[in-house]
């Protein structure tokens, strides 16, 4: 187990060194820092973004597909609950404790060699407007809460009937394959700037 977390904590150092560039790149207006601080990092920020003539900032929450390497997955999963010590606790995305404004999803990404990354997708997702889209289709977080609590044994997919699970989003309950048995809920990427939620940044 703890070779494996250095690992992952050393991919996620080389990732965000990538990262850094890319932001730099593609958002001019804007300047950042990342945030060390365990507890804000728990509060749902890892980068403060700041725009250079307004002073406006923004928390960023960085979630990265690495246990997907050199696949582009069209999705992205939203965490509405999870287990610990056998008790369900409330995921990040409905979490009303984090600080989040936006979601940087880091999807699609490839390396020429161990940790040398060379390409990725990001997709920024504002989390207000999100929720907001959400309960305009009878989504509040009460009831995905809910939903999310309301199958404990339950493996595999959901639909919903306010989703396009083909288009759109479904549930997904991973009760056999995870140890904290996540339900998530799977939004395809597109979708998210469809609605006005997300923009590709790359």
């Amino acid at each position: 187990m703890k070779s494996s977390f250095k690992d992952d904590l050393s991919k996620e150092r080389q990732l965000s060194h990538y990262l850094d560039t890319q932001y730099q790149k593609h958002l001019k207006q804007y300047s950042f820092e990342r945030v060390s601080n365990i507890q804000e990092q728990l509060l749902g920020v890892d980068l403060v973004f700041t725009h250079k003539q307004t002073g406006n900032t923004y928390h960023i929450d960085e979630k990265a597909q690495l246990d997907y390497p050199n696949i582009n997955l069209p999705t992205f999963a939203f965490e509405l609950c999870y287990e610990k010590d056998g008790e369900p606790k409330t995921g990040w995305f409905l979490d009303a404790i984090k600080k989040t404004d936006f979601y940087s999803l880091i999807t699609g990404i490839y390396a020429d060699e161990k940790d040398k990354f060379t390409a990725c997708n990001i997709t920024f997702v504002n989390r207000e407007k999100l929720l907001d889209f959400l309960v305009s289709r009878k989504l509040s977080k009460e009831k995905m809460q809910r939903l999310a609590l309301s199958q404990p044994n339950y493996h595999g997919k959901m639909e919903l009937e306010s989703l396009d699970p083909h288009s759109e989003g479904y549930l997904f309950f991973s009760s056999k394959n995870k140890l904290e048995k996540p339900v998530n809920l799977i939004l395809k990427l597109e979708f998210l700037c469809r609605i006005g939620a997300g923009k590709k940044l790359v």
